[in-house]
């Protein structure tokens, strides 16, 4: 994909539901273009219908095209509605925000969340994007998915999100060959201050992952029983999220959660 076209669409990463309605100005600054690139980026795509301009304002949204190719997506490959109600599953055992997301380009984008009602936890909105590096969705994706896409993202920018976020590519790698015996992921303040996450992958037709369920807890109020619990309810789930959505866990993954029920006492529920 050439540089222009992949920083154009990169511009609608910029959209979520905390920051729907974005000025060209704003949009710039966060996209770390020239503003007069940025605009004629927006007005091709606008003309394609992936984004469009609200009144007077002359704030930028999403466009009718994205609703579209999204009902597309959605009703020849159907996730929502399988992922959602694991999630819900997932918040009622643990207690905590559950999310699910799925492989987006270089990085994961958020298809669903169940959010935890206790006074204080983790919230996060559909859309945001993941990046793989810091994040447990993300490390335990990496793992699972293609040696292209995997040595892709090694090979950085790996930024600093926070004092735990490992960024050196040998350090990182030591993660997903953990993540690969183990059959999840944790991450420990890497993506956000006190935030602990722990995620296992989706797979596909073909073995490999494409996407994740996750459950992320206030670190502090993180146990080990309360470790187990998400464990085994991350495996079950994504197990039947897999096998619901057509794919099939690869030999090597089953042999590495059978191992870690094993040491945790028990099948998943």
């Amino acid at each position: 994909m050439s540089s222009t076209v992949a920083k154009a669409l990169s511009l609608l990463n910029h959209f979520t539901e905390d920051a729907p309605e974005i000025g060209l100005s704003d949009l710039a600054r966060r996209a770390g273009v020239d503003k007069a690139t940025v605009h004629r980026m927006l007005a091709v795509m606008a003309d394609a219908g992936l984004v469009e301009q609200r009144g007077s304002a002359r704030l930028y949204r999403l466009g009718a095209g994205v609703l579209r190719l999204a009902r597309v997506r959605e009703t020849s490959f159907p996730v929502t509605s399988v992922y959602q109600p694991a999630l819900e599953v997932l918040t009622a055992l643990s207690g905590e925000t559950a999310h699910a997301a799925l492989i987006s380009g270089l990085a994961l984008a958020t298809i669903g969340v169940c959010e935890s009602n206790r006074g204080s936890r983790v919230s996060l909105v559909a859309g945001e994007i993941l990046p793989f590096h810091c994040t447990a969705s993300g490390v335990v994706a990496l793992a699972f998915v293609g040696q292209d896409l995997r040595e892709r993202v090694l090979a950085g920018p790996l930024s600093k999100r926070t004092d735990h976020t490992v960024t050196d590519p040998g350090m990182l790698r030591e993660r997903l060959e953990f993540a690969r015996n183990a059959g999840f992921a944790e991450g420990d303040q890497t993506y956000e201050d006190d935030v602990y996450g722990l995620a296992v992958p989706v797979f596909d037709t073909e073995g490999l992952a494409v996407g994740t369920l996750a459950v992320a807890t206030p670190a502090h109020r993180m146990t080990a029983d309360l470790r187990r619990t998400i464990i085994r309810a991350l495996i079950a789930q994504a197990e039947k999220v897999t096998f619901d959505t057509g794919g099939k866990c690869p030999p090597a993954y089953t042999r590495a959660t059978a191992r870690t029920l094993d040491a945790l006492g028990g099948a998943a529920g």
